[in-house]
Formats: structure tokens, C-alpha cells, sequence
């Protein structure tokens, strides 16, 4: 193999080519300097830990470099070997000339590669390549998730000493349930009651918030029980701004039902305010460092995260490190959706074994005892792992029934299941429609979204946002409650409706689309020509301000706004936006950096939204990115109705639903 300032030159050569990031090269680098005598396929191992690592991944899996190297290659790099026993070759040719044992012990160092303890940059662990950060939040995050699992047999005999309060408390907040099916939120109140770990799954419209709701109930009333005068002290939070601001909506709403002595316990004693991961943490300024952490836990007994699909390995491990070893943690999320876009997939591999239930016997029997509920026989398994009996999945869903094509279609894509696909897309579904346009023909599709020619499935387009909101504009003179109530209703509005894309580049993707979709509005008179800010211009917010109080996946609308002036008011441009408080804001368009034109957005920016009609525009050919989880979150980003739209192949969609993401990692439970 290339001496190791070859291989550094080689790396170098596929950063130029797209290949490999700066940051990968930068790591190899690093390893050569500390090491000058470490082997090329060390320094090559390195790189491709980091570039794996900006896929997602949290370790390099050596065995499917060997079984399935395409799966790991970076495809924009011609990695060209010119080796003295086989002569010039790709590396992969190389890596499978030596074999997966000789490269393994290519990788010993014992500066460079350690198995765990130490302070070496990589850990090797079996196949898994770690850089040493990464390994230690497995090991953390695994270590105090199974410390709070084995508080169990406590808190259930607790619980059963208080059976009484229990079951009155589940009744208050439980109707009688109809049918022989099992009450599936009843049942995750009780699991999650009876732990200081639990994880609740489920789809949209599962009823996820509704069971946090009734769950905090529950553990309030218990804990009163125990003593007045300390309740417990909750917080909720979730990953994005967005995703907070719609749980604490969601949350709201969900009080309001709860029978009138529970709900006023639980507002007595609820933080309303829904923070952010990152805030709820305290960051440090100019500094990775959080203000909680293991040295200073956070004054908490009860934490709630909702959209836990999105929390990386880095966040989840520095939330548990701050969490008291007291505390109660409770993960929501649907276990379908896409992973987060920093590296790991916690939710997705905490809810492995999800749907098949694998309750052990002592779980079923505890749970009937103080429930009256019965499992399912299909989900008891008397070899049940320890995982599964904090895992609970909601299985029915009361926003999409059997008649709802997004719902089928959902399914469908969930499954992998062609065939269902198919049959979904010929049934008489009236929620769902099909669109299907030449690349060439890409002018149309955004010509329609704009609203000219007006196409009966897309409707309208973006051309009714505009004649709304010149129709209803208040005069220059009115009060500045009027605009308020006039921006409240254009977002309410604008919100019903959004473009979603697989990909941000290309003509397909976000940037593509926002510019054309620009262009035909420019062309209709709408808007004007080459002007950054204008009159209706959409944005979406990409970081978090919290000097303005604007969080990442916030959504505003460029209005026009009287604006006092040396002869009286004066027609200026503001962004308004509606704040935590239900209260709407206007900021100046200059205050706004970090933002973007939004008549599209990406499915990974949609996570934590939804709207009544989505359409979601997959790309001409295949991608790394299109997988059935990010098809299944566009899907289900739609409430009321759901359009797919490809460009010349009409294959895309079923190519995308059978494959599945598969992030390399080393939790085990």
C-alpha cells in the first residue's frame, strides 16, 4: 500500500473531487503528526470514521467496508492505489485484496488505537472504528439509561402500595374503553409510572401528547399523595424551537380536557414554557460546555422530550449527564421518522423491538393487576429483554383511519410493502394525489405552485397568498391591532399549505425550487424583480435567536408595516412572526441573518410540523438521502391532504421505501 504521504496526498485529491470533507482529511492529518509511523490504512480508517461520522454514523463498521463498500465509499472520490503487490487499483480492489483480518491489524497503534480505556484518539471495538468522544457518549448514555431501568422493581412496589390512588387516579383519566383492543395510552401511563426510564412511540395522531398529559396527571397525583409540599418539578422539552413551540400548543390544548380537579393540579404545579434542548442545558458562551451537567445537575424531577427522534448521541448524552440520578426521563417520538441530522439514532434503536411488544411475564402481570388491561398474547414473549419493558408503542391511530389514504400510504411505506403502495395509489383515496412531471417540465410545476396555470390538485398555489393579502391589507392609518390580527390570519393561512423537498441543491431541491417558484411569481406581476425583501417574501428562520426570540424552523412573513417617520407614518417592511407568547412580532428584515426564502423546505426541516396539505417533490434519480424514513415523514408532515410529485422517474418513490437507514452504531441494552 502507498506510503502514508501518499495516502495524505491521496486524501487531499478526493477532497478536491467531492469526496471527502476538509474536516476528514483534517483528522487523517492529525494521526500522521502524532504518529508518523502509522500505517496508510490507519490514516485512511481515520478519514473515513470522520466522513462517516457527517453521514450520521457514530462509529466506521469495518466488516461493511469489506461486505458492501459502496454502502461506505464517498462517491465523488476516485481513490486510486498504486500498490506494489497489486499495482494501481481503487482501494476498495486494495481493501479486498488484503481482507478484512490483515486490515484489522494494519490499524494497531497503540498511541492511536485503543479498546476503550486510555486516551487514545480511536477506539476499536470488534469491527467499530469510534473516535474516542463518541465511543464514551455510548457508554454514558447505555450506563445511566440501564442505572435508571433498575429502579423498577422500587417504583412498582411503591405504586402497588399506593394501588388505590393509582387505579382511582387511571380511571379519572381514563374513560371505560370500547373494544377489545387494549387502551394502549392507559398502559403507557402505567409503564412509564412505574419507571425512571421509558420511551413512548407512536405515529401522528397516536395520541402521544395526550398520554404526556394524563402521564404527568398521574405521577403529580402520586407524588402530592406522598407529600403537599413537594411537588414535583417537570420540564418539557424538545430538539428544535419549533418542535417546543408546538408542544407547548399541543400540551395546552390537552390540559384543557383533563377533568376540572386533575387540571388544576397539574397547572399549579407545570412549567408551561416548553424549552429547547440547548436552553434547557444552559450553553456557555463561546464554549461547547453546557451550565448543567454532571457536576451541576439541573433542578428537575421529571423530564419530558418530545420529537426524540431528532436528539443526536451528543445531546442525549449530555441531557442524561445532567439529569440527578433521581430524575425520571420520558422519550416521545415516532420511532419511523428520520433520525437526527447529527450523528446517532437513539430513538430509532431504543424502539428496535417495539412492535413486536416482547413483555415479560412479570411486566403483564403487574400491568393487569393495577389496570384491569391485558396485553396482547402476540406481544408477550417470556424471553423479553429488559429494553422492552419501558418501551411502549401506541398503536392506534384516531387522526388517520382505515379510509384515509395518507394513512394507508404511511403504512404502506413503513413496511417497505411495494405492492401496498401500489394498491394505495389505485384505490379511491380522495386525501392523496399523484403528480408527475418531465425535468424539463419543471417550469410547470413551479408555474402551478406559483398559481398560473391554476392546476386542480395543487389548487391555487402561492398566487392566493398574495391576492389575500393585498385584498385584506389594513390602510396605512389603522391601529396596530388591526395588523396583527391581519399577519396572525395570512400565517394561519399560509401555514395550511408547504412544498416539501428530499434534497436542498439542485433544480429539485430547496434552493432550485424557491428560486423558480420566485421567478414565476416575478413573471405574474406578484413580486418584484431582483429585490431580496418584499412584500409577502416567506422565510424560515435556520438558528436560533434568542435575543429576538426566534428559534430554529420558526416561519414569518414579510408584511407591509406602518412605520413612524418625520411627517407621520410611512408604509415600511417588518417580518411578523407569532411568538411562544400566541403573540405576534415584527422584526425588522435587517435584525434577520440567519434565514432563508421558504415556499420550500426540506423534509428534515419539516420534522415537528404539520399541515393540512403537504406536497412533497422527489428528485429525477435516486439519492443517499431519499430512504423510506425520510419518505414516511414527508408523508405524514400532511394532515388533511398529501401530494407526491416526481420528476422523469416514476420509480423513485418505491426505490426510496425499500431502503432503510442503517447507522452504524455500538448501543446495546
Amino acid at each position: 500500500m502507498q506510503k502514508p504521504s501518499a495516502m495524505l496526498s491521496m486524501l487531499s485529491t478526493a477532497v478536491e473531487a467531492g469526496g471527502f470533507r476538509d474536516v476528514d482529511y483534517a483528522l487523517a492529518k492529525f494521526i500522521h503528526n502524532e504518529a508518523q509511523d502509522a500505517d496508510p490504512a490507519l490514516l485512511f480508517s481515520a478519514a473515513l470514521v470522520s466522513y462517516q461520522l457527517g453521514r450520521g454514523h457514530v462509529c466506521l463498521d469495518l466488516e461493511a467496508c469489506f461486505d458492501d463498500p459502496d454502502s461506505i465509499f464517498p462517491v465523488n472520490a476516485s481513490l486510486l492505489v498504486d500498490d506494489p503487490q497489486y499495482g494501481c487499483v481503487t482501494l476498495q480492489q486494495c481493501m479486498t485484496q488484503i481482507g478484512y483480518a490483515a486490515w484489522i491489524q494494519r490499524l494497531a497503534h497503540a498511541e492511536i488505537v485503543g479498546s476503550g480505556t486510555g486516551n487514545t484518539p480511536l477506539v476499536l471495538v470488534g469491527p467499530r472504528l469510534y473516535l474516542r468522544r463518541y465511543w464514551q457518549h455510548e457508554r454514558n448514555i447505555e450506563s445511566m439509561i440501564q442505572q435508571r431501568m433498575a429502579k423498577t422493581a422500587s417504583i412498582a412496589a411503591t405504586l402497588t402500595r399506593h394501588q388505590a390512588l393509582f387505579q382511582a387516579t387511571l380511571t379519572s383519566l381514563f374513560t371505560a374503553h370500547q373494544g377489545p383492543e387494549s387502551d394502549w395510552q392507559k398502559l403507557a401511563c402505567a409503564i412509564s409510572a412505574r419507571s425512571a426510564f421509558s420511551v413512548i412511540t407512536g405515529g401522528p395522531g397516536t395520541g402521544k401528547t395526550t398520554t404526556v398529559v394524563r402521564l404527568i396527571a398521574l405521577l403529580q397525583t402520586l407524588a402530592l399523595a406522598d407529600n403537599k409540599a413537594t411537588p414535583l418539578t417537570i420540564r418539557l422539552a424538545a430538539p428544535t424551537g419549533k418542535a417546543a413551540a408546538r408542544l407547548q400548543s399541543a400540551i395546552a390544548s390537552a390540559i384543557s380536557s383533563l377533568p376540572v380537579e386533575v387540571r388544576t393540579r397539574v397547572e399549579a404545579h407545570l412549567d408551561s414554557e416548553v424549552s429547547t434542548l440547548h436552553r434547557l442545558l444552559g450553553p456557555q458562551r463561546d464554549s461547547r460546555q453546557f451550565r448543567y451537567n454532571a457536576r451541576n445537575p439541573m433542578p428537575v424531577d421529571l423530564l419530558i422530550i418530545d420529537e426524540a427522534s431528532m436528539v443526536d448521541l451528543d445531546m442525549m448524552a449530555s441531557v442524561l449527564s445532567a439529569l440527578p440520578e433521581h430524575a425520571r426521563l420520558i422519550l416521545i417520538g415516532d420511532k419511523d421518522q428520520l433520525a437526527s441530522v447529527e450523528a446517532g439514532s437513539i430513538l430509532g434503536e431504543l424502539c428496535l423491538r417495539a412492535e413486536q411488544g416482547n413483555y415479560l411475564p412479570s411486566t403483564i402481570d403487574w400491568i393487569q393487576q393495577m389496570t384491569g388491561e391485558i396485553i396482547p398474547s402476540d406481544l408477550q414473549n417470556t424471553a423479553g429483554d429488559a429494553l422492552s419493558q419501558h418501551v411502549v408503542m401506541l398503536r392506534k391511530s384516531h387522526r388517520f383511519s382505515d379510509a384515509s389514504g395518507i394513512g394507508q400510504l404511511a403504512r404502506a411505506v413503513n413496511l417497505g410493502d411495494i405492492a401496498a403502495m401500489r394498491a394505495v395509489w389505485h384505490g379511491a383515496y380522495k386525501d392523496i394525489h399523484y403528480l408527475h412531471f418531465p425535468t424539463d417540465n419543471l417550469q410547470t410545476l413551479t408555474q402551478q405552485l406559483a398559481g398560473k396555470p391554476t392546476n386542480q390538485v395543487i389548487g391555487s398555489g402561492y398566487a392566493a397568498h398574495f391576492s389575500r393579502m393585498s385584498s385584506s391589507q389594513p390602510t396605512l392609518d389603522e391601529d396596530l391591532d388591526t395588523f396583527d390580527q391581519w399577519a396572525r390570519s395570512l400565517l394561519t393561512e399560509y401555514s395550511q399549505f408547504q412544498v416539501l423537498c428530499a434534497l436542498r441543491n439542485g433544480d429539485a431541491g430547496v434552493e432550485g425550487l424557491n428560486l423558480k417558484i420566485e421567478a414565476a411569481l416575478a413573471g405574474q406581476g406578484l413580486i418584484p424583480t431582483n429585490q431580496p425583501w418584499y412584500s409577502g417574501r416567506p422565510v424560515l428562520v435556520t438558528q436560533n435567536n434568542y435575543s429576538l426570540g426566534l428559534m430554529n424552523g420558526d416561519i414569518g412573513l414579510t408584511l407591509h408595516y406602518p412605520l413612524n417617520a418625520a411627517g407621520g407614518r410611512a408604509w415600511g417592511l417588518r417580518v411578523a412572526f407569532i411568538g411562544k407568547d400566541d403573540a405576534v412580532h415584527w422584526v425588522s428584515p435587517s435584525r434577520l441573518n440567519h434565514i432563508q426564502t421558504v415556499y420550500a423546505m426540506t423534509v428534515h426541516k419539516s420534522q415537528g410540523s404539520e399541515f393540512e396539505h403537504a406536497l412533497l417533490v422527489l428528485p429525477p434519480k435516486m439519492n443517499p438521502v431519499l430512504t423510506r424514513e425520510l419518505l414516511y415523514t414527508g408523508i405524514t408532515r400532511a394532515k388533511a391532504r398529501f401530494t407526491l410529485v416526481t420528476l422523469d422517474n416514476q420509480t423513485v418513490p418505491e426505490e426510496a421505501a425499500a431502503r432503510r437507514v442503517k447507522r452504524a452504531s455500538g448501543l446495546s441494552f
